[in-house]
């Protein structure tokens, strides 16, 4: 059976300019066929299983020719695979969309189209630049400034003058100072507000307003490089007052998120709506243990404690359980500590609320609290991973507390952004790295190697994660309080320093 191939605009960056519908086709793709300036974030929701071909296209350097795109549409959708052509922007605006679409319809091969937000309208946008404006003027005109290898570009520039539009060049910051003298040429007025965006909509986007006249040499200055966009017209001269996107907190600051992938939703998104240009790198993954023989045979006495360790540790609880054959009934009547709000959060998704959480949200302030609350000979069950930290375990024992240590999941290092760490770190675009955990910065430090980490500020949760970041020489900065908005509010305090 013949697959179908959808085209999916991708939009100018991360997943916050998906569409709902581009997101869905992606997660419910067998092969993904995608383009260099798709973002990681969107990248994330390809099913694992799923078959990943990187054509790289950028400007003037194709490492997959456009013919050889087209044929690999064909083969996977003729190996019966639902296939997800996955386009930074637009799919039909200057994406080649059209040539695809084409010949998939000459080789019998179903399509769909999913259009997505283009650069050319959210880059000004996000620059404060409405490309229209009824008091400016009264229509917006899209013109590529790509020209084909080795040849002049090919615009009218006398009937673009003519129309006193708001003009937007896409793919043309090479050709920046060519389209502006022709533009000059063709009668522009010399004093015509004009912008050129680099990155637009991105948390490292950088841009210069001025003049038809003095563009070129502004820009040059900047040093502006792609991917980048040229908006010519007098609605550039709003760009001051309406830019909502500048101004925010930590706009212009990269920081890197290195939580496990299911987890980093929540830091990367609120870092993002304060302006961040988030990286996701995920430096651990927390696998859950099957192997169920362990729990099954301290189930079989009852226990008046049940304490869980971190938000991952509640998951992986009902999934041991499940693999021991029982499910929460099996503690029944126990009492339940958690060592922090987020884990607290986690229990009681299922339901479930916590008795007992510290004021001070790490392990040797759960093991004190539990030592203070259990009654004598109260039993308590640890559920944690499998590299648990040994304060825990150390004060409960030094208080005389019975307990059992059972891990239900383990930690994994990742290391597969160790070279996208290092060229940040090389290159000094990182600001600052969060750290969730202490095993996140041992995962962290796996994956980079041996690398001068004193250039970046490193945000972290607590005390032991701190600790653990020290070790390695690093500026510590630490949340107030063990939690996420603690962090983002330990970082704007510092953001001029980061």
């Amino acid at each position: 059976m013949i697959g179908k191939v959808t085209l999916v605009g991708a939009g100018p960056s991360g997943k916050w300019l998906l569409t709902l519908k581009g997101a869905e086709a992606i997660q419910k793709a067998d092969a993904v066929v995608y383009d260099r300036l798709v973002g990681e974030d969107i990248l994330d929701l390809i099913p694992p299983e799923a078959e990943r071909i990187n054509v790289g296209k950028e400007n003037n350097h194709h490492p997959v020719p456009q013919h050889e795109i087209n044929e690999i549409l064909v083969r996977c959708a003729k190996a019966g695979k639902n296939t997800v052509r996955l386009k930074g922007g637009d799919c039909y605006l200057f994406g080649r969309g059209g040539e695809e679409c084409e010949h998939l319809l000459k080789n019998g091969v179903p399509f769909a189209v999913v259009p997505g937000v283009t650069s050319a309208l959210a880059a000004p946008a996000f620059a404060g630049i409405p490309v229209t404006h009824r008091d400016y003027c009264s229509s917006v005109h899209i013109i590529t400034a790509h020209a084909r290898a080795g040849k002049a570009l090919e615009i009218d520039f006398d009937s673009l003058v003519k129309l006193n539009a708001t003009l937007v060049f896409l793919m043309g910051l090479t050709a920046l100072e060519q389209v502006l003298s022709g533009l000059r040429k063709a009668g522009i007025a010399p004093e015509t507000p004009a912008a050129v965006v680099e990155n637009g909509t991105r948390g490292n986007q950088r841009k210069v307003v001025s003049t038809v006249a003095d563009l070129t040499e502004k820009v040059r200055a900047a040093g502006l490089h792609s991917p980048a966009i040229i908006i010519v017209g007098r609605v550039c001269s709003l760009s001051d007052s309406l830019d909502w996107f500048t101004p925010l907190p930590l706009h212009g600051k990269t920081i890197a998120v290195t939580r496990p992938r299911e987890r980093a939703g929540t830091l990367a998104d609120k870092l993002r709506d304060l302006g961040a240009n988030v990286v996701e790198c995920p430096c651990i993954e927390t696998h859950e243990i099957d192997n169920s023989a362990a729990l099954k045979a301290v189930l079989a006495q009852h226990w008046d404690w049940v304490a869980l360790t971190s938000p991952a540790g509640v998951p992986a609880m009902v999934h041991a359980l499940r693999a021991a054959g029982h499910d929460m009934r099996a503690l029944y009547g126990s009492k339940f500590a958690v060592i922090g709000s987020g884990t607290k959060k986690a229990l009681e998704a299922y339901g479930i609320s916590a008795d007992l959480c510290p004021a001070v949200f790490d392990g040797a302030h759960l093991a004190k609290a539990l030592a203070d609350s259990a009654k004598p000979s109260e039993r308590v069950l640890i559920l944690r991973a499998e590299q648990g930290a040994q304060e825990l375990t150390q004060i409960l024992s030094e208080r005389g507390v019975p307990f059992a240590d059972i891990a239900t999941y383990e930690t994994i290092y990742r290391t597969d952004k160790g070279e996208q760490l290092r060229e940040m770190l090389s290159e000094g675009t990182l600001d600052c790295v969060t750290f969730t955990s202490l095993s996140t910065v041992e995962g962290f430090v796996q994956a980079v190697g041996a690398a001068d980490y004193t250039d970046f500020t490193a945000l972290c949760i607590g005390e032991q994660t701190a600790a653990a970041a020290r070790a390695h020489g690093m500026r510590v900065k630490i949340a107030k309080n063990a939690t996420i908005d603690d962090m983002i509010a330990c970082l704007l305090e510092e953001s001029d320093h980061v």
